[in-house]
């Protein structure tokens, strides 16, 4: 059965259409990531098309792991095609909490935008609250973005799946705390295991005030990467 091209509706005017969304922001530990996709013009057609049973209008956050995984190397392969780019980019656990989430993402996002060398005349969606840097003169922040435009859904899940990959494959260095389950995330096994072990090399201070005593929420017990 023929698939029925999905519609990606942008103004003819830009010849760019970009979408950015953040993965990690809440997490206790780790980096955030920001993704940034981007669309051109003159591969409207074909996207349609390579992007019909897209789930658009469901939150890319709650898809399960193994469907954003899915629709991750769909985007590597229609990257590799020529049909659209994307990239992600990390801001440190270190620079959050020297400078606050709020500034790592930006940092994030500028980064992830000069690797994909994005025009400042695209129009650029990004979810919820979030700014492009003041050069992109078009850009609009969406509620709910990642679930109303394809383009930010599309980010949202380059930033999550490429984050949670990058905990998972750091979960070994710290045995303690089991990253590859919750991802850095503040559940009850890993506050247990923070008080228990004390902050890794990897947790942002600055968000354990509320599970540590103001004595030990501000420095590691230890520099080893297993406590």
């Amino acid at each position: 059965m023929e698939k029925t091209p999905l519609k990606i509706s942008w103004s003819g005017k830009f010849s760019h259409l970009a979408g950015v969304d953040e993965a990690g922001r809440g997490p206790l530990a780790g980096p955030v990531a920001v993704g940034v996709v981007c669309f051109w013009a003159d591969k409207k057609a074909e996207l349609e098309m390579a992007l019909a049973d897209f789930p658009v209008g469901r939150d890319s956050k709650k898809m399960t792991v193994k469907m954003r995984e899915k629709w991750y190397e769909k985007m590597r392969a229609l990257k590799k095609a020529g049909l659209l780019d994307f990239a992600v980019a990390f801001s440190s656990h270190q620079y959050i909490d020297d400078f606050g989430i709020a500034k790592a993402v930006r940092r994030a996002m500028g980064e992830a935008i000069e690797k994909i060398n994005l025009t400042t005349e695209a129009l650029v969606l990004l979810d919820g609250s979030l700014s492009a840097p003041v050069e992109f003169k078009h850009q609009q922040a969406i509620i709910k973005g990642d679930e109303k435009e394809i383009v930010i859904g599309l980010a949202s899940i380059a930033a999550k799946v490429y984050r949670d990959f990058y905990m998972t494959k750091i979960a070994s260095d710290f045995p303690n705390y089991d990253f590859a389950k919750h991802k850095g995330y503040g559940t009850a096994s890993h506050c247990q295991a923070i008080k228990k072990h004390g902050p890794s090399s990897i947790h942002r201070l600055s968000f354990l005030k509320r599970i540590l005593p103001a004595h030990q929420s501000g420095h590691r017990f230890s520099a080893s990467k297993n406590n």
